[in-house]
């Protein structure tokens, strides 16, 4: 089991997604700017012109805060990044995949359900 401290200031979500997705999670509360000459947000939101390096460069420093608990992207989001989402195996922040409004939720493509699969030897 982790050390209690490795999640108790874990207070906030953060997410990579669309802009519909974004959007509605923050409208639901979830956005967190800090201000400063270290301005951090928890939320990106990508376009199909955004680039693979800013998406990937967000996903790193989101999975590297000590702050966020959950990280959610949307599945069609990951797939371009696919090799960092299969690289990451830290428990804290949670990497969930989830679906957008155009791009519906397939399973074969999640990571977490293939690695449970692999651990059940499926």
């Amino acid at each position: 089991m982790a050390a209690p401290s490795s999640y108790k200031d874990r207070n906030f979500l953060a997410v990579i997604g669309d802009e519909d997705t974004v959007t509605g999670l923050l409208l639901a509360g979830i956005g967190h700017v800090t201000t400063g000459a270290n301005a951090t947000r928890n939320f990106l939101v990508v376009d199909p012109k955004t680039e693979v390096d800013k998406i990937e460069k967000a996903f790193d420093e989101m999975t590297s805060r000590k702050d966020i608990g959950i990280l959610l992207i949307n599945q069609h989001v990951a797939e371009r990044i696919r090799y960092k989402i299969d690289m990451y195996t830290a428990a804290f922040p949670a990497v969930l995949e989830i679906p957008s409004k155009d791009h519906p939720y397939d399973p074969e493509k999640d990571s977490v359900l293939k690695r449970v699969k692999k651990l059940f030897g499926e």
